[in-house]
């Protein structure tokens, strides 16, 4: 380490050890005041004190300008940086006026690219070689860090927890040390691998990692470690480390953030995210004066400048604000005349609470609600400014494409932003609550009159002068809420908007001054009981308000409930028309209208979500999540907008055109969250440690790869799999909450590639193991009951058999709790699948004949060998969950679900003959099969029981019965009816012996029967059956219904073996899943979609069409459209030609 000379004001020097002075720099200014200059050696640990009497410079850094400024997280210090001096110097922020309280020198040949400091006054900086170095201001001593101090790092910050975080270049990682030093030395807290194809941008003092992967800017809290994407554009380009050096990410991308929004400068383009709407609603360029007036319009309204400010370099609107900063300075008398004569800022810092700026070498600090106190919402600049306004001809809007590009108007979306502002004025409504009736009261100076009469709201809007006239009206509104209903109170809010409590629900207006409207911004639905007198039942209305009251105690508005879109039709209109209120409430909006079976507005809601998609690609796909969030309700009632909208999002992406990149391995419909996975080190903290001593040698490649054309899409069920993320850990251990997935099992998502991909990565995250799990638990169960069963009882003893047997009841209880489980979350939905009432069986019987055989002693044979066959038959299930097994059992049970009416009727059919050969086999006497009477009764066993006669030495038969084999109950199946269908079966199997005991030459009728029940059920009705068997197969084996099988055997695992907080856990259900696919195959599967008819281009022709051509496919559709006007075309010709002739 070079040399470094401290300088600082002595207040005490009782502990130094030796005073030096170092004369190598030369001192500029004047001298008025004592220095002390401390020496940090390479050599040593701790900073080596030299003192002499000497004097203060007048300006800090020895009057040369000062490079950079730094404020620590809290802002309670202050560090500026001169390149010119090599100094550094830090300043108390809470002293005024400003003046260095410890000065740093540094190397002459040092430069530094980023310096920080802490609350602790603990300060670190990187020169140009990308080497750390830290110090504590404090104590004087350099620290050094217990993981990797020798590495290079080229980003790091102190955040409000009191945690330095530093990334480190080469392997890509980021340490989170604790600020606590121990005999001077940081410990490493926590350790994060940034995951390959992202690179890093920037970390904020919120522990807010922000990464740039494809064309995308992501957000990564290291605290919850939950991963967002924030903005994505095919024009981003993040300026390489290695072209530029460590610099180009400030210039490049620029990022800020706080609870609400995330800020982002990419060039001269300003993007605001919404963190509560998941998408970016403001897009303004710094370069056009319109957008700079809306942008500041918007810091205005919403009190954003210590957010924005950083973000605004070289902007107008910057330079503008610091002028107002030395207004402001000059009225309170801290700027001197030779400061304000001065040229304006060299550098601005803004804090929460403060803006710092540097002018002539000076720190000036001034604090920003004193200038937002004088700060008009309306935004004027000079004119000399504009007639000399700056704009790049070369700067490109790529935000928004030409056809496409959309101008915000400022005043509705803060209305639709910030309306939880409007929290602390409705709780105050809520205190008081009156009646008001036929009253007109003037609310603003802008003249927003308010007229209650009869159950009619008035609103109007004058011109902002002493009189209120109709001629001065700019617009108006009346809300009619009926005559039985009261206004109960209002309140005005930020001199435009209106909120109104009454009986029927609470409204708020916002009034729009650019478009001169007054609209409805919020409606929430009370159901209040009918009055007749106000007065005499307000008790009543007080106590009904009480649970609404609690909904709106809390910070933020709650949803519009669906009692608010069913009795308020307006509603449905601002919500649908406007973007920002759709994504809000849309999902609400759409659940109304299927329950109302509003057909209309549900198409509606349907293609604007698909066409706000379209607008942007890249950043509104949130708009899908309206419709996959509730397919539940519309497998029901509608699945034709399942396989519709299944059918028009196949194969598309989220950017305006598909990319193919060249894989190492073969990824073909791989599945992953767009999220990058950083991985927690933390527990292999000292493996880490290690690793990075030696990652000092380099790595070779041992293996060569093939590489294989890949192309990525996005597939379109976004928030699908999602569960709400607010639930009571008791309930759901009952009954718990479902997402859209487990409630949408429909075979139309799963026959294109997006549902097979949702099923592979669900499977591959946590399916297979929770799989095995419950099987290994099974076959255990398997297990102890088979070997209690079937070993024989002279290789077993009695202890053992026992234990097997309580062994079996208790891992049999384990499996039953489950299906109980199932059973009570939905009844209807057990019974209809078979799986769960075999499951049921296989279970009981095992348990309850272990239970009877410990109690009784009592080895059933006839309860054991049942138990085993349903024990070995479920095992045998579990290989359904693997493809190749899998699809025989979902035909077996589609099969069987579409033939059952049909084997009902054969059933019938079959009961009809042994009902009729009942009564024609069956004996017409009494009769013993202990003791032989004698009849004349053909239908008699003893009479066709098999009978033995002797045979004489001539040949001739004694007529007498010698011997005669004793019938039983199978001679004649006939004398029961039980028995009789059964011979009926038989005789459908081919075994018609229940029917050979009868001579055909004496029994007609017995003969048509056999005939006709052969013709019609043996070769009709079998055959007819065969058929069906063998069209039902051909429609059911494929690949759709074995995965139709694997959604609802993952949707099980989910609900009743998953811990309700794993049910939330962004890695296992994220909000966008991404997949690979070969190339190769992409192409494959298009053209059997387009030889079988399923390619449909008539939404996203456009995207489809890029990805036909990137896979060099010929494809012109012609559709029912274009068939008529050549219909048309061809008629104009014949009429013409008719005409000429």
């Amino acid at each position: 380490m070079s040399d470094i000379t401290v300088e600082t004001k002595n207040s005490n020097i009782d502990n130094i050890d030796e005073i030096k002075i170092d004369h190598d720099d030369e001192i500029k200014g004047d001298v008025d005041i004592d220095i002390d200059e401390i020496k940090i050696d390479d050599d040593i640990k701790e900073i080596k004190i030299d003192n002499d009497n000497g004097n203060d410079i007048d300006k800090p850094h020895k009057g040369e300008p000062i490079t950079k400024i730094e404020i620590s997280p809290n802002e309670e210090y202050l560090v500026t940086y001169s390149k010119y001096d090599h100094s550094i110097a830090g300043w108390n922020i809470n002293e005024c006026p400003f003046k260095p309280e410890l000065s740093i020198k540094l190397a002459s040949d040092k430069f530094l690219c980023q310096i920080c400091v802490s609350d602790d006054k603990k300060l670190a900086y990187i020169d140009y070689n990308e080497y750390l170095e830290i110090c504590d201001m404090n104590s004087k001593q350099k620290i050094i860090l217990d993981c990797g101090d020798n590495y290079k790092y080229n980003y790091y910050t102190f955040t409000l927890k009191g945690e330095f975080i530093l990334r480190e270049m080469k392997d890509n990682f980021t340490f989170i040390y604790s600020t606590q030093t121990k005999n001077n030395k940081l410990n490493c807290k926590r350790i994060y691998k940034i995951p390959e194809g992202f690179d890093f941008i920037s970390i904020s003092k919120y522990d807010k990692l922000y990464l740039f992967s494809n064309n995308s800017i992501y957000e990564h809290d290291l605290i919850t470690q939950k991963s967002i994407r924030i903005f994505k554009n095919d024009k981003i380009e993040l300026i390489s480390y290695e072209l530029k050096n460590y610099i180009s990410y400030d210039k490049n991308i620029i990022i800020g953030n706080d609870e609400n929004f995330i800020y982002i400068r990419i060039n001269n383009k300003i993007i605001i995210y919404s963190i509560d709407f998941k998408i970016p609603f403001v897009s303004l360029d710094i370069n056009n004066i319109n957008d700079v007036i809306q942008l500041h319009n918007f810091m205005n309204r919403t009190c954003l400048i210590p957010s924005l400010i950083p973000l605004l370099s070289g902007s107008i609107i910057k330079e503008l604000y610091w002028d107002k900063c030395l207004d402001r300075l000059k009225e309170k008398g801290q700027l001197s005349k030779e400061r304000q004569a001065r040229s304006l800022l060299n550098k601005i810092r803004t804090t929460t609470k403060y803006v710092f700026g540097i002018q002539d070498g000076h720190i000036l600090k001034i604090k920003h609600e004193e200038i937002l106190a004088k700060n008009s919402s309306k935004f004027e600049i000079p004119n000399e400014i504009i007639e000399n306004w700056y704009v790049d001809d070369d700067f490109e809007d790529w935000y928004f494409d030409d056809d496409k590009k959309e101008t915000y108007k400022t005043d509705d979306l803060l209305n639709i932003i910030f309306n939880n502002k409007y929290m602390d004025t409705i709780h105050a409504l809520f205190q008081k609550i009156d009646c008001i009736v036929n009253e007109e009261v003037k609310l603003t100076q802008n003249s927003i009159v308010l007229k209650l009469d009869k159950g009619i709201i008035n609103l109007k809007v004058f011109r902002n002068n002493n009189t209120v006239n109709s001629q001065d009206q700019i617009c108006a509104r009346e809300e009619n809420i009926n005559a039985d209903q009261y206004v109960l109170g209002f309140k005005l809010f930020n001199e435009s908007d209106i909120i109104i409590l009454t009986t029927i629900g609470l409204f708020i207006y916002h009034f729009n001054e650019n478009n001169k409207s007054i609209s409805l911004n919020y409606y929430y639905y009370m159901n209040i009981s009918p009055i007749k007198n106000y007065y005499s039942e307000k008790d009543n209305i007080i106590e009904q308000l009480k649970s609404y009251k609690e909904k709106f105690s809390k910070p933020t508005l709650p949803l519009s409930n669906y009692d608010s879109l069913k009795h308020y039709d307006k509603w449905e209109t601002y919500i649908k028309d406007n973007k920002e209120r759709l994504l809000k409430y849309g999902v609400e909006l759409l659940t109304s209208a299927v329950k109302e079976h509003n057909l209309n507005l549900i198409e509606d809601i349907y293609k604007k979500c698909i066409n706000y998609f379209k607008e942007d690609l890249r950043n509104n796909r949130m708009f899908l999540s309206i419709i996959t969030s509730t397919m539940a309700l519309l497998n029901k009632s509608y699945p034709d907008y399942i396989s519709r909208y299944s059918s028009e999002t196949t194969m598309i992406t989220d950017s305006s055109f598909y990319s193919i990149e060249n894989k190492n391995i073969n990824l073909h419909l791989y599945s992953s969250s767009e999220y990058p996975q950083i991985i927690n080190l933390t527990k292999s903290i000292w493996w880490c440690k290690y690793n990075l001593s030696m990652s000092e040698f380099a790595k070779e490649e041992i293996f060569e790869h093939t590489t294989t054309q890949t192309i990525i899409f996005m597939n379109p069920y976004i928030k699908f799999v999602n569960y709400p993320q607010k639930y009571n850990w008791f309930k759901e251990l009952i009954k718990p909450q479902y997402s859209p997935f487990v409630e949408t099992i429909n075979k139309d998502i799963y026959k294109t590639w997006n549902g097979e991909t949702l099923i592979d990565f669900k499977w591959n995250n946590y399916g297979k193991y929770y799989y095995t799990l419950i099987w290994i638990v099974y076959m255990t169960f398997l297990g102890c009951f088979t070997a209690a069963a079937t070993i024989p009882q002279q290789y077993i003893d009695e202890d053992t058999q026992i234990q097997l047997l309580i062994a079996s009841i208790i891992l049999g209880f384990i499996h039953l709790s489950f299906e109980i489980r199932q059973f009570i979350y939905n009844p209807i939905r057990w019974f209809r699948n078979f799986w769960n009432i075999f499951d049921m069986i296989a279970f009981l019987f095992p348990i309850g004949t272990s239970i009877y055989w410990m109690q009784t002693n009592n080895r059933n044979i006839h309860l054991i060998s049942f138990s085993c066959l349903f024990l070995d038959i479920k095992f045998m299930l579990f290989f359904r969950v693997f493809e190749s097994f899998g699809v025989y059992f979902a035909i077996m049970i589609s099969v069987g679900k579409q033939i059952a009416s049909f084997l009902v009727v054969l059933f019938i059919i079959i009961i009809s003959f042994a009902h009729t050969f009942y009564i024609l086999l069956s004996p017409t006497s009494n009769f013993s099969f202990e003791k032989k009477n004698t009849n004349d009764d053909p239908n008699n066993p003893w009479n066709i029981a098999p009978a033995y006669y002797q045979v004489f030495a001539d040949g001739t038969v004694n007529q007498n019965q010698y011997f005669i084999q004793p019938p039983n109950g199978n001679t004649n199946m006939f004398v029961d009816f039980g028995t009789a269908i059964f011979a009926m079966y038989l005789f459908l199997t081919g075994d018609s012996s229940a029917l050979s005991n009868w001579t055909y030459k004496d029994n007609s009728s017995l003969v048509v029967l056999i005939v006709l029940f052969s013709l019609l059920v043996v070769v009709y009705l079998m055959n007819l059956l065969i058929g069906l068997l063998n069209n039902a197969i051909e429609k059911d084996n494929n690949k759709a219904s074995y995965l139709v099988q694997k959604a609802e055997i993952l949707a099980e695992i989910e609900l009743f073996y998953l811990l309700p907080h794993q049910r939330r856990w962004r890695k296992w259900f994220p909000e966008v899943i991404y997949y690979y696919a070969d190339v190769y195959k992409v192409r494959q599967k298009i053209k059997e979609m387009i030889n079988e008819g399923e390619w449909n281009t008539g939404e996203f022709s456009e995207l489809k069409q890029d990805l036909l051509n990137k896979i060099n496919i010929q494809h012109n559709p012609v559709d029912e459209t274009t068939l008529k006007n050549i219909l048309e075309e061809i008629r104009d010709l014949r009429s013409k030609l008719s005409q000429q002739q």
